[in-house]
């Protein structure tokens, strides 16, 4: 049976290595600076992979609130531009879609790699607005994480753009705690969740991991393994696991948990398990929860 980890974390060694190499400078954009413990693991995967192949950290790292272009080009004259890898690529989380369009407009004389994304856009106006902004730039690839997302992706920017699994899959496997609960219900609050939502068995445990106890200590790095910490924690409550979040099944697939997996508001799970997960015997696909 196929090792769907060791094929994940062999696909993003071979992708990074296209454009960096040993001392190579880079920048990182975007950082996830929000308590979804999804995000802190792509970043910290992205981390892994680009210290393990430059032996350097960032010359440059932003949010998307306090992106200085001409701090950018100080700090990072000649690197290599990495746009962060998730699920907001569209204009569902628009903050995040306004800094990724205003780095290649502004820098198309940088090099730009925009990490493995889903794309999902309900205004065709906005799709086509990125798509100009993206063909527009010379030095643009875009990975995307599932096959829907590539035929849109093809479509604005040709054979620039190519499939990539998550780059939490950098991580690699990670010890499991001792569950303590029979079935862990972590289920998305937000914009993607499915309304209404549905009913779960009333022995789970039903949370999400949106909320944070204290402020997280640390910039970056120190901030993501934090949550990254606190997520794997949570899961690992958990006999089984059910969920709609796409890094829920990540990290269970880490944690080696067996979980059933609902979709999120625009199947982007399931697009994922397509295109990457689905030989693992240790995930199973439900319309509803029972």
């Amino acid at each position: 049976m196929t090792d769907v980890i060791a094929a994940q974390q062999a696909a993003l060694n071979d992708l990074y290595r296209r454009h960096v190499g040993p001392g190579g400078r880079y920048a990182l954009l975007d950082f996830p600076d929000h308590a979804n413990v999804g995000d802190s693991a792509i970043w910290l995967g992205e981390l892994t992979m680009l210290r393990a192949i430059t032996g350097r950290e960032p010359d440059f790292v932003c949010t998307w609130h306090d992106f200085d272009e001409a701090r950018l080009r100080r700090a990072a004259p000649d690197a290599t531009i990495f746009l962060h890898g998730g699920g907001n690529l569209g204009d569902i989380w628009p903050h995040h879609q306004r800094l990724r369009e205003t780095v290649l407009t502004r820098l198309r004389d940088r090099t730009v790699v925009q990490l493995p994304q889903s794309i999902h856009f309900g205004s065709g106006d906005a799709a086509a607005r990125f798509a100009g902004i993206a063909a527009a730039h010379p030095d643009l690839t875009l990975y995307v994480r599932d096959r829907p997302s590539l035929t849109i992706a093809h479509g604005m920017i040709g054979e620039r753009a190519m499939l990539a699994p998550d780059s939490a899959f950098a991580l690699g496997r990670q010890s499991r705690g001792r569950p303590d609960v029979p079935l862990l219900a972590l289920l998305r609050t937000d914009g993607e969740g499915v309304d209404p939502p549905m009913p779960i068995p009333a022995d789970a445990l039903v949370c999400d991991w949106l909320d944070e106890d204290a402020p997280v200590p640390g910039v970056h790095a120190a901030q993501a393994a934090s949550r990254v910490a606190r997520g794997l924690r949570l899961l690992s409550r958990g006999e089984a696991i059910i969920t709609d979040r796409l890094h829920v099944h990540i990290l269970a697939l880490l944690l080696d948990i067996p979980h059933v997996v609902l979709d999120n508001s625009y199947g982007k799970i399931g697009r994922y398990m397509d295109a990457w997960t689905a030989a693992s015997p240790r995930v199973r696909r439900a319309a509803l929860p029972a």
